[in-house]
C-alpha cells in the first residue's frame, strides 16, 4: 500500500448520488495545513486509489494473487480446467489488452440466457476452478442457475476485492496484526500476513462539526478530527506501509460509498494480463451503491469479509434474479427520490430478501447513473442482495466524468463486450431468463413523500392532505411523527 500524490482535478458527482449538478472536485477538501501532530500522514492518498485502479499498475500490485494460484496448481500438477477458453483481447491500433475467460467459447446456449448478474459470478467460478476450492461442479451448477437456484444450490464465490470504512476495518487491521505477532512468536516471517486480495479501507466516519459558518470551518474541524483519532490514525498509517495489497483512503476524502464510486470501482480489472469483471463485499450494508456503475457488490460480516481478504471463497445459495424491467423517461420535477421510493414499495410488496434484483429494459438508457446508485443504495432497505444495472453507455460516460483514461474506459468496453456483458441499446436485446418479473413505467412515477425508517410508506403528494388528516385521528405513530417532521422541517427552512 503506497501513497501518493493527489489525483489532477476533474468534474465529479457530489457525495449525494441523487444530485444531478457538477460540482467541484474531492481534492478542494484536501487543501487542509494539518498540525503538525498529524504529521500529514495520509497525504494524497486518492491519486493512489486512481493509479491503483488503473491497468498499467494493477498487475505490479495484486500480482501476489496470480502467483499464488499459478504455485497451487502447480503443486496440484494439474493445469487451469477452463484453459481452453482463455482467450486473447486485441487492442484496434495492435497488440492485445490481456486475456480472458470467455464465456461465449463455452458455446452452451444456456449461458445466453443468464442475467448478467450470475454471469459474474459464473466468470469468477471459471477463472477460479482448481478443483478444490472452486470445482466444475460449481461451474455446472451456475451454469444451469434456472433449474438450481430454485433448489437454493450453494456455490462458493471469490470477489475481486474488499472495501472497509474505519469503523469496521480498523478491527480488520487489528487482527492482521495479531496474526502478524503471532506468526513472528513462532519463528516464523510475520511478513507473510497479507491480503490476497486488493483491500480498500476508507476513513469517513471520523469527522465532528465543532466550527460552523466561518471561512475557516473545513480546516479547523480537520484539526480537530486528527488531534482525537491521533492515535487510529497512526496505527492505520502503519497498516498503510506493513501490508500489501492495502490501500488506505485518508480522512477529508469523502463518503466511502462516494469514493467508491468515484475512484476505486475498477468495473474491470487487468490482474498480470488476466482481466476479469469488477466485484466487491463491503462492511457496509450500502455498499449495494457499487451496483449502480455494474460492479457487483454487497454488504458482509467483518469475519466474511477478512475470510475473502485472507483468498477463502464465500459459500453463498445460488439466489434467484427478480428482472425489473424499466421503460419510459422521468417526467419533468420527479426525482431520484421519488423514484427510489416507488421502486422499494414494489420490491418489498414482491418480496426479494436473499435475491438479486437486475434492472433492465429501453427506460435504463434514461436513467443518469446518479439515479441508478440511489436505487442500488436502497437495497438494505428493499431487502436485495443487491440491486444491479449492467454496464452500458451510461456507465462509460459516468468513468470519462471521474478522470478515467480514455485508454481504461476503451479497455472496460472491449472486455465487456467481448464477454457478453455488455448493454448496448442500439442492438436487439435478447431475453434472459428471470427467477420472476416486475415492471415500472418511469412516466407514472409521482412526487411523494415517505418517513426515513419505513420507505414503503409511501404517499404522493397529492394524497398529502387527505392522508394528514386520516391520521389526526391515529394514535401518535410512524405516520403522524413522519408529517410532524416534514411540518419542522418545512417551519426551520422559512426560519432561515
Amino acid at each position: 500500500m503506497k501513497l501518493l500524490p493527489p489525483p489532477p482535478a476533474s468534474p465529479c458527482c457530489s457525495s449525494d448520488p441523487s444530485s444531478h449538478h457538477r460540482l467541484p472536485p474531492p481534492p478542494q477538501l484536501r487543501r487542509v495545513a494539518f498540525p503538525p501532530a498529524a504529521s500529514r500522514p495520509f497525504a494524497g492518498l486518492l491519486r493512489a486509489a486512481r493509479v491503483r485502479c488503473s491497468s498499467s499498475t494493477s498487475g505490479r500490485v495484486r500480482g501476489s494473487v496470480a502467483r499464488f494460484q499459478r504455485s497451487r496448481m502447480a503443486a496440484s500438477g494439474t493445469e487451469h480446467a477452463y484453459n481452453n477458453i482463455l482467450t486473447s483481447l486485441p487492442k484496434p491500433e495492435g497488440g492485445e489488452y490481456g486475456k480472458f475467460y470467455s464465456l461465449p467459447a463455452l458455446n452452451d446456449p444456456r449461458i445466453d440466457k443468464l442475467p448478467y448478474s450470475i454471469r459474474i459470478l459464473l466468470e469468477s467460478a471459471i477463472r477460479n476452478c482448481d478443483g478444490f476450492q472452486v470445482t466444475k461442479n460449481d461451474v455446472e451448477k451456475i451454469i444451469d442457475w434456472e433449474n438450481t437456484s430454485p433448489k437454493l444450490a450453494e456455490i462458493p464465490f471469490k470477489p475481486a476485492r474488499v472495501l472497509l470504512q474505519d469503523f469496521t476495518g480498523v478491527p480488520a487491521v487489528v487482527d492482521l496484526a495479531a496474526m502478524r505477532d503471532a506468526l513472528a512468536k513462532l519463528g516464523s516471517d510475520a511478513n507473510k500476513i497479507n491480503p490476497l486480495v486488493p483491500v480498500d479501507l476508507v476513513i469517513d466516519h471520523s469527522v465532528q462539526v465543532d466550527v460552523a459558518r466561518s471561512s475557516n470551518a473545513l480546516q479547523s474541524n480537520m484539526e480537530l478530527e486528527f488531534t482525537r483519532n491521533r492515535e487510529r490514525f497512526g496505527f492505520l498509517k502503519w497498516g498503510s506501509t506493513a501490508f500489501q495489497n492495502m490501500l488506505v483512503v485518508p480522512p477529508g476524502s469523502g463518503i466511502v460509498h462516494q469514493v467508491n464510486l468515484e475512484y476505486l470501482g475498477r468495473v474491470v480489472f487487468n490482474t498480470d494480463g488476466i482481466m476479469y469483471p469488477d466485484s466487491v463485499v463491503g462492511t457496509d450494508s450500502h455498499t449495494t451503491m457499487i451496483d449502480g456503475l455494474g460492479v457487483a457488490g454487497w454488504g458482509v460480516g467483518g469475519i466474511e469479509a477478512e475470510a475473502t481478504m485472507l483468498g477463502q471463497p464465500m459459500s453463498m445459495v445460488l439466489p434467484g434474479v427478480v428482472g425489473f424491467k424499466l421503460t419510459g423517461k422521468l417526467r419533468n420535477g420527479v426525482t431520484a427520490t421519488d423514484l427510489v421510493l416507488t421502486v422499494t414499495q414494489m420490491l418489498r410488496k414482491h418480496g426479494v430478501v436473499g435475491k438479486f434484483v437486475e434492472f433492465h429494459g429501453e427506460g435504463m438508457g434514461k436513467l443518469s447513473l446518479a439515479d441508478r446508485a440511489t436505487i442500488a443504495n436502497m437495497s438494505p432497505e428493499y431487502g436485495a442482495t443487491m440491486g444491479f444495472f449492467p454496464v452500458d453507455h451510461v456507465t462509460l460516460d459516468y468513468l470519462r466524468l471521474t478522470g478515467r483514461s480514455d485508454e481504461t474506459v476503451s479497455m472496460i468496453e472491449a472486455y465487456l463486450r467481448a464477454n457478453n456483458m455488455f448493454v448496448d441499446y442500439n442492438e436487439p436485446q435478447l431475453e434472459r431468463v428471470y427467477s420472476s418479473y416486475l415492471a415500472l413505467d418511469l412516466d407514472e412515477v409521482e412526487p411523494c413523500i415517505s418517513g426515513p425508517k419505513r420507505p414503503h410508506d409511501r404517499v404522493t403528494l397529492k394524497d398529502m392532505k387527505s392522508d394528514w388528516h386520516a391520521c389526526l385521528d391515529n394514535k401518535v405513530g410512524f405516520k403522524v411523527s413522519c408529517y410532524l417532521c416534514i411540518l419542522y422541517l418545512l417551519h426551520w427552512n422559512l426560519q432561515c
